[in-house]
């Protein structure tokens, strides 16, 4: 399938289009990832989170086929700041700005507020891969020079992209997350029972304590409402005040999620005497069950565990699902079987000043995380020592 060699940029993704978008998002190699699906990000675009004055300005490139059929898409946002990434480059504005330079515009190439790996150039299964990532990476280095921006950041790519984007010249850096991994367990009694005794024990302890005087309901599709969203954006709120000081999604936002995407959400909510006092987020991807936001109103123990992790590791033994992705950092979570797992980020920066020593520091980092993932595997797995 031949391509046009230049790219369009939209403004909006719903300028390209849902079936346009679609077609490629849904390639099966990348197995239902919920966070590259049109309908994603267009309501984080629709409820004003992804936008211009929240600093998400879209740039979203697309190439057509011969056809003129949409082939291959690729979000992209010109940023004026670092926030809602997760791949964290505060200290390299630092230094660009001491440097006399202008960090702010930046490109980036991500799902919007999201830690989850996933494609970022989205190419239909019929079409030639590598000659669409080409032109997509061309045109995001081309509008990176349009807008005289100081950077182009592909954040979370699948792992064949970024190896592909090294190889292309660009830097690429490596973090770690914390993963379970369904190893064909029947039961969650199953997984306990790959685990050390003295794991087993504490886990179940935690789940009891957790339990003991709160109703827990996993919820999807039709059965969220928005009462549940109302409850849940005051746990988000919260801890997003305590945590970050500025929560990126609005309330619009979930209710939107829950009106276009409600079968792909799994909302784990606590109750006391009938009032809600606590909730975790999800979204269910082909394979995996990738943790979100969670809050609360009350403190009870043990129970950010209960509703983030272990009911996520319960829910996706029942479906089937091949993992769960528990979000950023937090090595508390190798206790409760979430193992670390590698994420990749890849970064071109404009000014060759600056980026021979980020290349430096990155080829550093990638050592030292390695070995910290070896080494914590090693030191902390929960699981039994054949």
């Amino acid at each position: 399938m031949s391509l046009k060699a230049a790219v369009q940029i939209s403004r909006r993704i719903s300028d390209i289009g849902r079936e346009g978008w679609e077609a490629c998002a849904a390639n099966p190699d990348y197995r239902g990832n919920p966070f590259v699906a049109f309908d994603f990000l267009d309501i984080a675009e629709a409820a004003g989170c992804a936008v211009e004055r929240a600093g998400w300005g879209p740039q979203h490139l697309s190439v057509e086929d011969a056809s003129g059929t949409v082939a291959a898409v690729m979000p992209l946002y010109l940023k004026s700041h670092s926030q809602g990434e997760y791949v964290f480059d505060h200290a390299w504005a630092d230094a660009y700005e001491r440097a006399g330079g202008r960090y702010y515009p930046k490109l980036i190439s991500a799902a919007p507020f999201t830690p989850v790996t996933g494609p970022r150039m989205l190419v239909r299964p019929d079409v030639d891969r590598e000659a669409a990532w080409r032109i997509l990476l061309g045109g995001a280095l081309a509008v990176c020079e349009r807008y005289d921006a100081s950077s182009l950041h592909v954040n979370f790519p699948t792992h064949d992209e970024w190896s592909w984007i090294g190889g292309q010249g660009i830097s690429l850096r490596q973090g770690q997350q914390y993963h379970w991994v369904n190893a064909g367990y029947s039961s969650f009694e199953d997984f306990l029972g790959a685990l050390s005794s003295g794991r087993r024990k504490t886990i179940r302890r935690e789940r009891r304590d957790a339990q003991a005087e709160v109703e827990i309901l996993a919820l999807t599709g039709a059965e969220i409402t928005e009462d549940h969203w109302d409850a849940f954006f005051a746990f988000y709120m919260d801890t997003g005040s305590r945590k970050w000081g500025r929560p990126y999604l609005n309330r619009l936002f979930f209710s939107l999620l829950g009106e276009r995407m409600a079968d792909r959400v799994l909302l784990v909510m606590a109750r006391r005497d009938g009032r809600w006092i606590a909730g975790a987020l999800n979204l269910i991807g082909e394979d995996c069950l990738y943790g979100r936001n969670w809050g609360c109103v009350e403190d009870v123990p043990f129970l950010h565990f209960e509703l983030c992790y272990y009911q996520a590791i319960e829910w996706a033994i029942g479906r089937g699902l091949a993992r769960v992705e528990a979000g950023a950092q937090g090595q508390h979570k190798i206790a409760r079987g979430y193992l670390p797992a590698p994420v990749y980020s890849a970064h071109y920066i404009a000014d060759p000043r600056l980026r021979a020593p980020v290349e430096d520091f990155l080829e550093r980092e990638r050592a030292a995380v390695n070995d910290e993932m070896e080494w914590l595997a090693d030191e902390y797995s929960p699981f039994r020592q054949e």
